[in-house]
């Protein structure tokens, strides 16, 4: 027993009969051994990085058995925990059949050609992929440029900025948005370190050129947004330059609702096997099933008065109408709001600066009754929520163009309604490539009993103001600028419009005269008599080029809205330089066209000196011709537009041109000579200068005096007796005794002093009136000199007394 009991003093010597000191020790001897197992642990445990090092890897082991069929829920996608947690956030939990067909091919890196409907979700298809290949480079901002996202619209740009920025809030990824009408050096300073930049293909490619510290070497994915509008003419240019400084082992996404599979677009974007997903290819139809479609035929001089109407027969609903240029935009939407139609109207189009663009189309989006005017930027992959129509003012352009616009309303499986708006020449073109590109349309027809005339009072608006009707003069000639510019001629034909009906549906008493139109046709007339001609100047390839430039740039100048009707039919020069413009006989551009024109332009350097040569001998020319020109306004005898008056006595007073008498008498020129004798022309005009200008400058002496004189006896007259102005003196010899003394004057500073007729010291005034030799002075006015009335002392004192007596 006492063994036992010793042993166990041995083993447990740290127990005591004391239950509070044992549970002390122990609690210590605990704590000192958690501390020796953490450490143990710290020391074993692996790195954050290395454990998401290896979360990649088997995320990436999972990507070649991506099922797309067996896709459910985006969590069934080998995706980063971030992203999901994103598209939960963002309410995005079911993958749409683009996205589901997509995202596996862009995981694996292949080159992704994705068609469908509009309203499908191809944004989310895009935007996924690219976190997901950021995430598995552990990109930073160290990095650079990571992504690229190029969009045909600003608002497209700052719809896709603003997805990504909730699905992609929980990386730590940059993202910037760089487009026009922003500041470029604030973009500059921030551009370098952004890994997912979201442009235009104008600014970008301004970037590339300015930005010293920008440059995409190590590009992984390249995404082109509505990759056919920025594949076509429009664009060629810019986007070509935009690839050649792209490194060709990226990564190529292509989406739109209309897709291209053009050999030559594709061989330009260096693609490698592309896969081709086309959703709906096999559908009945190329626009959503719960989309009803309808057009409607109408005169050109009543679609004001149908779009009136259709506003006030739909004043809770959300619409957007189209139309064809900025400057119709511009003029109805100023029109429609003095109209007061009962629903908010707004207007959105690529003449409004960046700011008000984005605060018009925040606003439509938070609306829930509302009108938007707007041109073709708005009718490509926008998402405005709870739109229900979409009017069709201007017939588009083509059939994409039109499944575009419609596709702004029945979006993700919701209803909405659709009105296009053909004039009765377009109705047969138009519905059949409708109709080829499975598009359901329907006709109906507009009931005339309710069909409001707005005519009359669109005359009152033009008639009280000024700015109005110069705005409905330019939307009457950029409309036909526009008709005029369409390539599909078998659907736009500008000479069967009725331009004197438009124009008085405008509120315009007379149509404007329309320039383009006259020389187009006058070419169009001189091409057909002389067809042999032409075709022996200009070879056949020449023509195609020149054809294909025009086209192009016809279409720029339409994607960016930038249409100007500011007209110079006298620069001839200046359409001598536009080959392409005059073979199809459009050359009057506004400014902002001819900018964008110039930015393209390929600027050559002149070696040889040619160009100035030429300059030389068109400046001669010029003058040449100047000189003719006035050697004909002689002979014609053109006279000066004269203005006279009558004094009281019947005289004829000419005042313009003013009259300079000649005080010497032209002498007789010689019939051998030509021209005009400089010499004795000089010598004439030494003498007229000589008595001429000194008899005016006696006259201007004695009007002014006069005119001192006649306040004088006006403030005599002041006074409550009747004055005689008999007893004042003669005011001309008055004037003539003042002109003499001023004359004198003048003799006198032309000595060197002018003396002063002051009551002051003499000596004083002599310092202070001494001048130069030569140099003029005005006469210093005495206030002490006393006033000659013609009158005697004593009528002078009377005269005093009673003038102060009044004035107390």
């Amino acid at each position: 027993m006492g063994r036992e009991d010793r042993s166990l003093g041995r083993r447990g010597s740290w127990i005591t009969d004391d239950p509070v000191k044992n549970f002390e020790k122990w609690k210590r001897k605990y704590n000192k051994t958690k501390k020796i197992v953490k450490r143990v642990q710290k020391t074993t445990k692996k790195r954050d990085w290395e454990v998401e090092r290896e979360n990649i890897q088997k995320l990436v082991k999972k990507y070649s058995e991506i099922n797309p069929k067996e896709a459910v829920k985006f969590s069934d996608f080998p995706l980063s925990k971030k992203t999901l947690k994103g598209l939960l956030e963002a309410q995005y939990r079911q993958p749409t059949e683009i996205q589901r067909q997509t995202i596996g091919f862009t995981l694996q890196g292949r080159d992704v050609l994705g068609a469908a409907k509009t309203g499908s979700g191809k944004t989310l298809a895009f935007l996924i992929p690219i976190l997901e290949c950021l995430y598995r480079e552990q990109w930073t901002a160290m990095d650079g440029l990571g992504a690229l996202i190029i969009s045909p619209t600003r608002e497209l740009a700052y719809q896709t900025y603003e997805v990504l920025r909730k699905v992609g809030k929980n990386h730590e990824f940059s993202a910037g948005l760089v487009i026009g009408g922003k500041d470029l050096k604030d973009e500059s300073e921030k551009i370098h370190r952004t890994n997912i930049v979201i442009c235009t293909p104008g600014r970008l490619l301004q970037h590339m050129d300015e930005t010293a510290t920008f440059h995409a070497s190590n590009l992984h994915m390249l995404v082109l947004d509505e990759a056919d509008r920025i594949l076509d003419m429009g664009f060629t240019d810019t986007l070509n330059a935009i690839v050649e400084n792209l490194p060709t082992t990226r990564q190529t996404l292509l989406f739109s609702a209309t897709q291209t599979r053009s050999v030559r677009d594709l061989a330009r974007l260096s693609l490698k096997n592309p896969e081709y997903v086309w959703v709906h290819e096999q559908a009945k139809f190329s626009t959503p099933a719960t989309l009803e479609q309808n057009y409607v035929v109408c005169e050109l001089h009543q679609k004001v008065n149908m779009l009136f109407s259709f506003m006030r027969s739909h004043l809770k609903k959300k619409i957007i109408v189209f139309f064809a240029c900025c400057k119709e935009v511009q003029y109805l939407f100023r029109v429609f709001c003095r109209l007061r139609p009962g629903i908010s109207i707004l207007a959105l189009h690529g003449k409004q600066q960046q700011m008000k663009r984005v605060e018009v189309y925040n606003d439509f989006v938070h609306k829930t009754s509302a009108v938007l005017f707007a041109t073709d930027i708005a009718a490509r992959g926008l998402d405005f929520p709870a739109v229900n129509w979409v009017l069709q003012f201007d017939c588009p352009e083509d059939a994409n163009t039109y499944i575009h616009r419609v596709g702004r309303t029945a979006r993700y499986k919701e209803g909405g309604e659709a009105l296009l708006v053909l004039l009765p020449s377009e109705e047969n073109g138009m519905i059949a490539q409708l109709q080829e590109k499975k598009v359901p349309i329907n006709k109906i027809k507009v009931n005339p009993e309710k069909l409001v005339c707005v005519q009359q009072k669109l005359d009152a608006f033009l008639a009280q103001e000024k700015e109005q009707k110069e705005r409905a003069q330019r939307c009457f000639v950029s409309y036909l600028r526009s008709v005029y510019l369409m390539k599909n001629k078998d659907v736009f034909d500008v000479f069967q419009l009725k331009l004197p009906e438009y124009a008085m549906s405008l509120g315009l008493a007379v149509a404007p005269r329309v320039r383009f139109l006259n020389k187009a046709q006058q070419q169009k007339s001189g091409v057909a008599q002389d067809d042999s001609g032409a075709a022996g100047r200009v070879s056949e390839d020449e023509l195609k080029s020149f054809t294909a430039q025009l086209k192009g740039e016809c279409s720029k100048s339409q994607s960016s809205q930038s249409e100007e009707e500011e007209e110079d039919d006298d620069d001839e020069e200046k359409e001598s330089l536009k080959p392409a413009a005059l073979l199809c006989g459009f050359n009057e551009e506004d400014e902002d066209d001819q900018k964008d024109l110039d930015l393209l332009t390929v600027k050559r350097k002149d070696v040889f000196n040619i160009n100035e040569e030429n300059a030389k001998a068109k400046n001669k020319k010029q003058k040449e011709s100047k000189f003719t020109d006035a050697k004909k306004m002689q002979k014609k005898n053109f006279k000066v537009n004269t203005k006279k008056i009558f004094t009281e006595d019947g005289e004829v007073v000419q005042q313009w041109p003013p009259l300079q008498r000649a005080v010497v008498p032209d002498e007789e020129e010689d019939e051998e000579t030509s021209g005009i004798n400089m010499e004795a022309a000089k010598e004439r005009l030494r003498k007229e200068d000589q008595e001429f200008d000194k008899i005016e400058y006696r006259r201007k002496i004695k009007e002014k005096h006069r005119v001192r004189l006649t306040e004088v006896v006006a403030y005599l007259s002041g006074a409550d007796e009747e004055f005689d102005p008999s007893t004042l003196p003669d005011p001309d010899k008055v004037c003539n005794s003042e002109s003499s003394e001023e004359e004198e004057g003048h003799s006198s500073d032309r000595g060197g002093k002018k003396r002063s007729f002051s009551s002051e010291d003499d000596d004083s005034d002599d310092e202070v009136q001494q001048t130069q030799v030569g140099r003029k002075k005005p006469r210093k006015e005495s206030t002490a000199t006393p006033l000659d009335t013609g009158l005697s002392l004593a009528e002078d004192e009377e005269l005093v007394l009673h003038l102060l007596g009044s004035h107390s």
